[in-house]
């Protein structure tokens, strides 16, 4: 019998919604973006368009993924850890405007540096995301 119960746990986490091309898109963006900030910071550049366009285009894939999640729960799916799923999921998703924010407020090279970091920052909680839902309840 728990042969039965480890299959359907690894079948579950196999089928996360927030775990697949989706997400990997959601960071390469990200990682993309962070890399051309740190350029520009490097070059003591202030952000630029492609860095807004990237912020933009990023949380569009978080919103996705975010609506990807919402209709798994809505068919019944559930996060393992379901409190911290929905506080990594609401983070996620207010990444890149805060971003966006902040790099507005600071038209210097530290403003391409905020956009690095919350680019380097937002890989590394949805990455958590995908833990919190294939998570065992313990």
């Amino acid at each position: 019998m728990p042969v039965n119960d480890t299959v359907s746990t690894t079948s579950a986490a196999a089928a996360s919604p927030v775990d697949g091309p989706l997400a990997t898109v959601a960071i390469v963006i990200s990682l993309a973006v962070a890399v051309w900030a740190l350029v520009a910071a490097v070059r003591h550049r202030p952000p630029d368009r492609i860095q807004f366009i990237g912020l933009a285009v990023l949380e569009v894939a978080l919103l996705a993924l975010t609506v990807t999640a919402l209709v798994a729960l809505g068919g019944g799916d559930r996060p393992g850890e379901p409190g911290a799923f929905f506080g990594y999921l609401a983070t996620l998703v207010c990444l890149p405007p805060l971003a966006w924010v902040l790099a507005r407020m600071e038209p210097t090279r530290w403003g391409s540096g905020i956009v690095c970091a919350i680019c380097l920052v937002t890989p590394v909680v949805a990455l958590r995301l995908q833990q919190t839902w294939e998570a065992l309840g313990g």
